[in-house]
């Protein structure tokens, strides 16, 4: 398992999980608790599933190993970028996996390595953030559509300005977006249409946006399907209808605020759009001090479960790879992968109609590595993140998610002590208080080990839940 630069407060006794031997199917090899279908099967679909792509954090800043990079350097340390971060005790709490120094193109070699790994969970493309039409930003989106194009150009990027960052005229986005939309990978419907969604759409007016597609239009021959992402849909649904080919919201990050899916998924269809669910694992912010709290899976389950009964028409993972606010779903080292692989089972179940058969026993366990009212017992950081208004209660669990062939007991120990309890055939969240020391689960030959120590003294506080999988060690 690899470790960030804060290692030490993230090594020491283990979190295990496992089936009673004697009940217990031998777990076949494999990742998954389940057989996902060909790329061809779930691309047959109409029901689209893409990720938020954030060109700030892509795998690597600078190409050096993960000792000597620039996350280790300066975005994992609170002492990074010269002092920066500081106060908050760094600007990030996880990275992308490290790897060792590239030859050649290597932005291009990692980004085809993302697309790679986003096209074996069953993702249908990257939704990707335009913060920038020039500088780095604006690279790394071309470079982007330049690997998708190589590795699959029926992985789609979808074109998303970002209208917090984008001071321009409708022109000269127009421009931009024409250009890109020459790509064989960026997404257009099966009528041509260019598919267009801005983040915060409604940081111009509908009127704007009618004007920008018409300059589309009439300067570059392209007809625009307008998906736009609001922060408050329903205070802008009526202005935006006549235009917009489907709707989306960026969501909340917490279970308590889940509770209007079906209402805008509803509102959408009936005013004859497509809706783009967000679906979410968590959310923290240490630069702003703020935090959601996500009931380890809970939130993730939720936002897929809530997305499939009330028949959601596309998905946007929130996000692939914004490590500022601790919201990725991309392998990291303190996920290892595990919510990419939980969303594929959701996923499948989505585009298919059916829940998968599950097919090897397979667990989960996430937990934080401090309790969520602790304060570090040492070092620098003095600006702390509280639970943003509307969350659901902070909570100090350890969560086991079993996927399983058939009933079983799960044996756990949680700081030391010794739990068991019957396990259910298929899916099932079993959820032990939060405490110092050793975690650890098992059901028969299936085990799964947290390399995260829950410690009472540490030096910056975290309260992302870690995760790690029994499929991959």
């Amino acid at each position: 398992m690899l470790h960030s630069s804060r290692a030490t407060s993230g090594q020491g006794p283990k979190l295990t999980i496992g089936y009673d031997t004697e009940t217990a199917t031998p777990a076949p090899s494999g990742p998954l608790p389940f057989a996902i279908p060909s790329t061809a099967t779930l691309r047959a679909s109409e029901r689209k599933v893409f990720a938020h792509y954030f060109t700030p954090y892509p795998i690597s800043l600078n190409n050096r190993t993960g000792a000597d990079d620039y996350y280790t350097k300066h975005y994992l340390t609170p002492t990074g970028e010269s002092n920066k971060h500081l106060a908050y005790g760094g600007l990030l709490r996880d990275r992308p996996i490290p790897r060792g120094v590239l030859s050649g193109d290597w932005q291009l070699a990692d980004m085809k390595q993302e697309i790679e790994t986003a096209v074996e969970a069953g993702l249908d493309g990257f939704t990707v953030d335009v913060l920038s039409l020039t500088s780095a930003h604006w690279d790394r989106l071309n470079t982007l559509i330049k690997a998708a194009d190589a590795v699959d150009p029926g992985f789609k990027i979808v074109l998303m300005p970002d209208m917090t960052s984008l001071k321009t005229d409708a022109a000269t986005l127009a421009a931009a977006m024409a250009k890109l939309a020459t790509a064989k990978s960026v997404y257009r419907l099966p009528d041509r249409r260019l598919v267009i969604s801005p983040f915060k759409a409604e940081g111009q007016s509908a009127a704007w946006w009618t004007n920008f597609m018409k300059i589309m239009k009439d300067t570059h021959g392209i007809t625009v399907a307008f998906v736009p992402v609001f922060l408050n849909f329903p205070s802008n649904a009526a202005a935006f209808a006549p235009i917009s080919y489907g709707f989306s919201n960026w969501g909340n990050r917490s279970p308590a605020g889940q509770s209007g899916i079906a209402s805008n998924i509803a509102k959408a269809h009936e005013l004859k759009k497509i809706w783009m669910q967000p679906v979410s694992v968590q959310d923290e912010r240490p630069n702003q001090g703020i935090y959601d709290e996500a009931n380890n899976t809970e939130n993730l389950r939720v936002t897929w479960e809530k997305s499939i009964s009330g028949g959601a028409d596309w998905i946007q993972l929130t996000t692939w790879n914004d490590f500022s606010e601790g919201t990725q779903f991309a392998p990291s080292v303190h996920n290892g992968g595990a919510y990419l692989d939980i969303s594929s089972y959701y996923l499948t179940w989505w585009k298919t109609g059916k829940a998968p058969a599950i097919t090897r026993d397979t667990l989960y366990l996430t937990h934080r590595t401090q309790f969520a009212a602790a304060r570090p017992t040492s070092g620098t950081q003095t600006k702390f993140m509280l639970p943003r208004s509307g969350t659901s209660a902070p909570r100090d669990t350890v969560e086991v998610l079993s996927f399983l062939t058939r009933a079983a007991t799960v044996k756990a120990s949680i700081g030391g002590v010794e739990k068991t309890y019957a396990g259910q055939a298929g899916l099932q969240a079993k959820t032990f208080p939060l405490a110092y020391g050793t975690n650890k689960a098992s059901v028969g030959a299936v085990t799964v080990t947290s390399p995260w120590q829950v410690k009472k003294d540490f030096t910056v506080q975290d309260l992302q839940y870690h995760a790690v999988s029994s499929g991959r060690k």
